[in-house]
């Protein structure tokens, strides 16, 4: 591993935040906006404290924070821009909304896993059904909720959270692995290749046989003898898949 390769999460520090990414190598930096609302009036965060920054990408950077002026931090920099590690294979996830703050959660703490892309997705059993403009605001809901967590795991990568779609979406893509009961070990699923696995997770109730079978070839992951609750099984799922997966610089 290169030596600017290292977690942001391993620095201690007292916040992270997100800047744009050609802010990111400035020898002054600045926080604004709802971060900067966030951490100058609900965190508290005074002069002298260190915090991260990065550009969502993997790029990071510590701070220490120069001084708060309103909803404004200004930040200088205490090192060289290090480059987060990324979990291999890739892990996206395909999961099934339910009602109420289920999708929030859900979200929140695959974005904690390290998941690098999430897709919400209707399918035959679906409770929930967005479309239209309903499914943009969902979206972009979602991505809040991502970029919020991502800051509070110190992550440097930000997932890719797309608008709520049909099932169908992601058929016929590669390494197609459906959570289920009874299925394969997560070391027996097979590796995947570059563009890693696709994780889809039904609602409660599970995915109709016949969605499962226009997906095309899929591995059925194991999560255990239970039924799962919807919020429940896309986290137990990602968690047995971090079993095999490494961090390469």
């Amino acid at each position: 591993m290169a030596a600017d390769a290292l977690w942001c999460a391993s620095v201690e520090a007292a916040a992270h935040a997100f800047v744009a990414p050609g802010d990111l190598d400035a020898d002054h930096l600045e926080v604004g906006g709802a971060d900067g609302r966030h951490l100058a009036r609900v965190r508290r965060l005074g002069p002298g404290e260190v915090v991260t920054v990065a550009d969502g990408a993997g790029r990071w950077r510590p701070c220490r924070i120069a001084a708060v002026e309103g909803d404004r931090l200004r930040l200088e920099p205490t090192g060289p821009t290090a480059v987060e590690p990324e979990a291999r294979p890739r892990v996206a996830v395909a999961f099934a909304p339910a009602k109420g703050d289920q999708p929030e959660q859900v979200v929140a703490a695959l974005t904690e896993l390290g998941v690098d892309e999430i897709i919400p997705v209707t399918t035959t059993r679906s409770v929930v059904r967005w479309s239209g403009e309903r499914a943009i605001r969902a979206g972009d809901r979602l991505r809040r909720i991502a970029r919020g967590a991502a800051e509070q795991s110190r992550r440097a990568r930000l997932p890719e959270v797309h608008d709520p779609a049909p099932l169908a979406s992601v058929s016929g893509r590669a390494d197609l692995v459906v959570a289920g009961r009874g299925g394969l070990g997560p070391g027996a699923i097979g590796r995947p290749g570059p563009g890693g696995w696709t994780l889809v997770v039904g609602p409660e109730g599970g995915l109709d046989p016949d969605e499962v079978a226009a997906l095309g070839p899929t591995a059925i992951l194991g999560v255990g003898p239970h039924i799962l609750r919807a919020a429940t099984a896309p986290v137990a799922a990602v968690g047995l898949l971090w079993a095999v997966r490494s961090a390469e610089a």
